[in-house]
């Protein structure tokens, strides 16, 4: 029997035996199996002989390493195979002869060649090479990493998204990479969050297509607006630390990079219906054009989900859409199109509560919790329960007020259910344009950019005014300690029944005035950008690039009126131009009212230089950030009878960063790598202009240092990478308002408090090994030690005034802050995965996700460490260590009637262990009372429940 290896710079096959055939790509020759793995390759060859007769087996890879998800076709006929997580892949061909066939994969030149198929078996291994215009584009899109680059990365395919999401919110699949940590927080859809070394969302860059999705306001990422992407995503890829990302994102803890499908040049379609616990529906379709002369090819797909939740009151109702087209203007130029969105409400579960009301019997386990808090009435008497969720509450059926809302347009219906009314619900719709650009100017330039447009519209939704409340019997509303009672919930029909019998004379004789209602915080937002790139290729060792990202936004923010509850109107005291209150009613506006703009502009420049076994790589970039405010509901400065149209601009602020490093390639196998950079991130909005105007008077910069060294060794059998990092986090942004003078004269500004450092250092480890052909193991180990590193304190001046508001000197106020040692939270700092994945049959695969967290300090602010008398230094709570088992199945049946069937089962938490995944530490909501960092002091969300998720999908 001989082994087949297509290579396409020769453009021939090679008759070498096979432990010694060699794959070559640019004049570098890489080992392509040796006898170490002959035991494992006659099992793979030799397999086909029981189970089909005459068939084609082989390898698709690039560069040495394994494609996984290659389509392999038999030309003229329609026999076809993946490749699995190896690269390898088996065709049934039926009888003996000489076959045709095609590899392709994304991003690379396809391949086609021939092989003789003899009594048995005929094998054929295609080597392919990255196609440079696609390349490009993907280099625009996300800036992906790959051999060659020195950073922690950590790539997840669309077949293991297939295995393992099971209509999860995106980032839960990121849980079997190190030291990222992604929850579903109250469990509702798309309020998901993720960690990355112990740097929250507003560290980590998020990227779809290229385009960044941070919030332009605050850096963070609100997942429900990418409801159902994941159905519409190629791979995610996970770069951890500074990143290969060129652009100034905040990717300090790592880059989430998500790739959309591109279009497809293959017609078909795939529709898939899944369903779940809770009465969760799933439905999606996708078309693909396949390639239309020669040129143009469009991919669609929509996704319908509805549920019930299994979390009360956090059901869903949404849609989402994707859209992907390419035309090839030529050999050298390609435009394409990408649009997606996800127009979904849902309900939300967003107050977190102290152990004890979930589950006694878990809080009773937990070192340090005071069980006395059991037998006190005000406090946690009473348990609700592990789906118990406080922003829902039964409401008679009788009650039929409409409710307002406003998502591309103004809406009066219906609540969701007529039984319960949700205090907290999320409405949004966010689309995502992009028209991207790729040109080969000549064999050394070429040009990539994206133009893109980002709208969004929606809100979330909240009690205003004063709402009755069920509190227990002892706490008290006067007080404050109905908080604090457990379970205390929303007593909808006891205001509804006071609204609705309220006649206030003063405002209305006919009509009943609400002194509780619910209103709609709003956010209007289009944000248009452009990011190009233009590759330079020195010569064969160097290539240079210069690019540039400009950004825009504008986002209207303000509250209006949802639902009266019972009555015909509000009365606002909010607006400065109604000093004497104003009345509304469904869809105005109170509270606030404001409009601000994001101006962003950056530059860099890179350099990758190749030479022997070095892979170099730095660049260097600078950026500008400006802020914009205007406030409604504010008065004009000089003549309070009309309304405020003054524009409160702030400074432009300048940031910098320079990163760089190397991969050193000791041989075919092993390779090791270091990386370093200094990167500078401003100030969000909020701490730049306050809510009244303010203008901070010197806005500081934070500053991150980091260094990572790290190493991979990788052979047929068995992939091991390892990283050690430290990343020092200067001056994180602590604002603090001061005022001084008398009434309205007084100067305000906003404070940069100093000294407020955190150190992040750990160490990484994931391997696979392919313990038999029909068996693979992989095992995750992420050790941190990220704490605060020294106190923070300092002194600002302010202004003394005497009685006719002079200024008559300055007097200096001091402030500590006790934070050295502490460690930081919101994360496990230890994490150990194991997976399990069987292929016992062909088209089966199962896999057992095995997960184990400890260290898991709770979220915390610095500044609730000021010190104010005594110093506060006891350590952070640690919430206990946990594990769960999660099971996935994915079974691709034999085609039926032409159709290709593919059967998919999940079950989260499969022990259905009760944990603690995410905390607050010494909440002043559900705590004990006594300040103390311990559990009873805790606010928590427990880990999801067991549920299950079904699927069926039919390619056609």
């Amino acid at each position: 029997m001989i082994n087949f290896t297509y290579n396409k710079t020769s453009g021939q096959a090679d008759d070498t035996p096979v432990e010694k055939c060699v794959i070559s790509k640019q004049s570098k020759r890489r080992t392509f199996m040796n006898k170490s793995n002959l035991t494992t390759s006659l099992l793979m060859f030799l397999a086909p002989m029981f189970l089909w007769g005459q068939a084609v087996v082989g390898v698709v890879n690039s560069e040495g390493e394994p494609l996984a998800g290659a389509n392999v076709v038999v030309e003229g006929t329609d026999k076809g195979g993946v490749t699995d997580e190896s690269g390898k892949y088996t065709i049934d061909v039926g009888a003996a002869g000489t076959y045709t066939l095609t590899a392709s994969f994304i991003g690379y030149s396809s391949l086609t060649a021939q092989v003789e198929v003899n009594d048995i078996v005929g094998t054929l291994n295609f080597a392919l090479e990255e196609d440079v215009l696609t390349m490009s584009a993907l280099e625009v899109l996300a800036s992906r990493a790959d051999q060659k680059t020195p950073v922690a990365y950590t790539t997840v395919d669309k077949e293991e998204m297939e295995l393992r999401l099971g209509s999860q919110d995106i980032p839960m699949i990121l849980n079997t990479t190190p030291s990222v940590y992604a929850t579903g927080q109250g469990g509702g859809a798309g309020d998901a969050r993720v960690n990355v070394r112990g740097f929250n969302q507003r560290n980590v860059a998020v990227m779809i297509n290229g385009v960044p999705q941070n919030d332009m306001e605050n850096g963070w990422v609100y997942w429900s607006n990418w409801d159902g992407v994941g159905d519409a995503t190629a791979s995610i890829q996970m770069q951890r630390g500074l990143s290969a990302v060129n652009l100034a994102t905040p990717s300090i803890g790592g880059t989430m990079n998500i790739i959309t499908d591109p279009a497809q040049h293959e017609k078909g379609g795939k529709f898939k219906q899944e369903v779940g616990e809770g009465g969760f529906l799933k439905s999606t379709i996708n078309y693909n054009s396949g390639l239309i002369n020669d040129k143009l090819a469009v991919s669609g797909t929509i996704v319908r989900k509805t549920g019930n939740g299994f979390i009360d009151g956090t059901w869903t109702d949404a849609w989402a859409y994707y859209l992907g087209t390419s035309y090839a203007v030529s050999d050298d130029q390609r435009f394409e199109l990408y649009a997606i969105g996800a127009p979904q409400r849902h309900g939300q579960n967003l107050y977190k509560q102290n152990i004890a009301t979930y589950s006694q019997e878990l809080a009773g386990d937990v070192d340090g919790y005071d069980v006395s808090a059991f037998a006190d009435s005000a406090k946690f008497e009473t348990e609700a329960g592990r789906f118990f969720n406080q922003n829902v509450a039964d409401v008679d059926a009788s009650y039929t007020g409409q409710q307002y809302w406003y998502m591309y347009g103004a809406r009066t219906t219906d609540r969701f259910s007529s039984d319960f009314l949700n205090e907290r619900e999320n409405f949004f719709h966010k689309p995502l344009v992009n028209l991207n650009h790729f040109i080969d100017l000549n064999d050394q330039m070429t040009l990539s950019s994206v133009l893109y447009w980002s709208g969004g519209s929606g809100g979330g939704t909240g009690t205003y005014g004063s709402v009755n409340r069920f509190i227990a019997e002892g706490a008290s509303d006067q007080d404050q300690s109905w908080y604090k009672s457990s379970p205390w919930t929303w007593d909808w029909n006891g205001q509804i029944a006071e609204n609705s019998a309220n006649v206030d004379s003063a405002w209305s004789d006919t009509e009943n005035r609400s002194d509780g209602i619910l209103r709609n915080s709003i956010n209007r937002q289009n944000t248009y950008g452009l990011i190009s790139k233009l590759n330079y290729d020195v010569n064969e060792d160097l290539e240079l690039q210069v690019g540039i990202d400009w950004r825009t936004a504008g986002i209207e923010h303000a509250r209006e009126v949802r639902d009266l509850l019972g009555g015909d109107y509000y009365v606002d005291f909010a607006d400065d131009n109604a000093p004497d209150g104003k009345k509304v009613g469904l869809g105005d506006i109170i509270a606030y009212h404001n409009e601000t703009t994001v101006d962003w502009f950056g530059a860099f420049l890179q350099g990758k230089y190749d030479i022997q076994k070095f892979n170099l790589y730095g660049m260097g970039g600078i950026s500008t950030i400006g802020y914009s405010y205007l406030d409604h509901f504010a008065t004009d400065a000089d003549d309070p009878t009309k309304k405020n149209t003054t524009v409160v601009e702030a400074d432009n602020i300048t940031t910098f960063q320079v990163k760089g490093g190397g991969v050193f390639n000791l041989d075919d196998r092993m390779s090791a790598f270091v990386n370093g950079g200094y990167v500078e991130k401003p100030p969000i909005l909020d701490n730049v202009i306050s809510y009244d105007g303010t203008v901070a008077s010197n806005p500081d910069n934070e500053k991150f240092n980091s260094f990572e060294v790290g190493g991979k060794y990788a052979s047929d059998l068995l992939l091991i990478k390892g990283s050690f990092y430290n990343t020092q986090w200067k001056d994180r942004n602590l604002t603090r308002n001061v005022e001084s003078g008398q009434g309205d004269s007084g100067d305000t500004d906003i404070i940069y408090l100093k000294g407020v450092n955190q150190s992040h250092t750990g160490f990484e480890l994931e391997g696979k090994v392919a313990l038999h052909e029909m068996v693979d193991l992989n095992l995750v180990y992420s050790k941190g030690d990220w704490f605060f590193d020294g106190d923070a304190s300092g002194t600002y001046l302010e202004n003394e005034y005497n009685d006719d508001n002079q200024i008559i000197g300055q007097q200096t106020t001091e402030y500590t802050y006790a934070l050295d040692g502490l460690k930081v939270g919101d994360m496990p700092q230890t994490a150990y995965v194991g997976g399990l994945t069987l292929k016992p049959i062909k088209g089966l695969s199962i896999q057992g996700l095995y997960k184990k967290y400890d260290d898991n300090y709770a979220d915390w602010s610095p500044d609730s460490r000021e010190v104010d008398g005594d110093e506060d230094r006891a350590q952070v709570w640690s919430a206990p260590g946990y594990s769960k088992l999660d099971l996935h199945v994915a079974y691709k049946l034999p085609e039926v009637a032409g159709l290709d069937l593919t059967l998919t089962g999940h079950l989260f938490n499969a022990l259905d262990n009760v944990y603690v995944q995410d905390a607050t530490d010494n909440s002043k909501y559900n705590g004990y009372g006594d300040k103390l960092h311990l559990a009873h002091n805790a606010e928590v969300f427990l880990g999801t429940p067991r549920h299950f998720n079904l699927g069926l999908s039919v390619n056609f």
